[in-house]
């Protein structure tokens, strides 16, 4: 098995990727996920951890009155994060994360769980961080909407993103997140939502809360 890229390597092919599909650092994935996220954060004094933050594009509409930390392994976009005014972590997500156990509110996971070979791992270590009765919100693209599903009929893969590892269902990305908590699932982006949000939507949203005291 060919074994696992280093920091600084993963940080220069991510780097390299955003900048050939989007040529900016100021992106976010399904803007619709955008008021579902602050939502369940919540605030104000909430100490909040964006696991893979980027350029915290995502992570600034929940900083007002907020202690916000990004961690990111793409060193280049945390420097557009630290001057959004996040606290700065260069960091792998696949690594034990350099964080204290029981120390955040909210976890926000956009995006990222499709990215990592070994989610179970991801989620225990943001169970270790989020403090009981903390929330987790993140989101997961909607890979079995119904355009996907027509592409694998014609003989053609359902996404083309080199980076995506796994593909998630609605019921598998609530198993990933069961030693959290019970996940809320909603569903957006996308013109024919209205149609029918499970087949047509882009993205799934999830919102678990750790159980205890």
């Amino acid at each position: 098995m060919k074994p696992a890229l280093g920091k600084e390597e993963l940080s220069d092919r991510y780097r390299q990727f955003h900048e050939d599909r989007e040529k900016h650092s100021d992106f976010v994935y399904v803007p619709e996920r955008v008021p579902l996220f602050v939502a369940a954060v919540g605030g104000p004094g909430k100490t909040v951890l964006d696991l893979g933050c980027r350029a915290g594009a995502l992570s600034q509409h929940f900083l007002a009155g907020n202690e916000v930390t990004g961690l990111d392994v793409d060193e280049h976009a945390l420097g557009f994060a630290a001057q959004r005014g996040l606290h700065t972590v260069w960091g792998d997500v696949e690594e034990p994360l350099p964080l204290e156990d029981d120390s955040f509110d909210a976890v926000v996971v956009g995006e990222i769980l499709e990215h990592v070979r070994f989610p179970g791992d991801v989620v225990a270590e943001i169970v270790r961080v989020l403090r009981p009765g903390g929330v987790v919100v993140g989101s997961v693209p909607n890979v079995f909407r119904l355009k996907n599903r027509l592409k694998f009929l014609l003989g053609r893969p359902p996404e083309n993103n080199p980076m995506h590892l796994r593909m998630y269902s609605p019921a598998s990305i609530r198993a990933e997140l069961a030693p959290i908590g019970p996940a809320e699932l909603s569903f957006v982006g996308g013109r024919l939502v209205p149609l029918g949000a499970r087949l047509f939507a882009n993205a799934m949203v999830f919102v678990a809360r750790r159980s205890g005291v």
